[in-house]
Formats: structure tokens, sequence, C-alpha cells
């Protein structure tokens, strides 16, 4: 999962750079349109930093709840590990077993 983050992370901040690098390019183009749609460009940059950085604080507070809650029930936590695994496979064969899968 944190590794997935990081990637997740990584990507977004190629796609500022990405966009910083085209404000940059097109700053010494005049014109109307141009110009709006570098404010646009611009404020959804902004925009989606913030979006990213809630979305990544929400994600590391549901992990470090999640870790909270194992850790102080770990013979809770097992058991529903087992319970949700034994349930996924009954589903799964059975789904299998009906459409004769190998």
């Amino acid at each position: 999962m944190n590794q997935e983050i990081k990637t997740v992370g990584d990507d977004l901040g190629t796609l500022a750079a990405d966009a910083r690098e085209l404000l940059s390019a097109t700053a010494d183009v005049a014109g109307e349109k141009v110009g709006a749609a570098r404010k646009r460009l611009a404020a959804a940059l902004d925009s989606a930093k913030e979006v990213a950085g809630c979305v990544r604080d929400k994600a590391i507070a549901g992990a470090k709840v999640t870790d909270q809650t194992i850790r102080a029930n770990p013979y809770q936590a097992i058991a529903i590990g087992v319970g949700v695994g034994a349930i996924l496979g009954f589903l799964i064969a059975r789904r299998c077993s009906s459409r004769n899968c190998e």
C-alpha cells in the first residue's frame, strides 16, 4: 500500500512539474485565449495540490487507526481475516465449480 501511495504521489508530482513547465513555456505568448487557459491551468494545479494533500492525510490517518486497532485486538483481527478469507474462498470455489474453471 505504501508503494502505491508513493507511486501516485510521484505521478502527481510529475504532472505538476509538467504543468509548471507548460506555464513557463507559454509565458511569452500573448493572447486572450492563452492567458485564460494559463489561469485555468494554474487554478486547476492549485486545486489538485490541495486535493492530493487531503487524500494523503486521510489515507495516513486511516492507516494509523487501522494499525492501532489491529495492535489493540490482534486475535480478533486474525479471526476476521481468516473469516473473510474463508468466505471469499468459498465464493470463488462455488463460482468456479458452476463454470467448470480450471
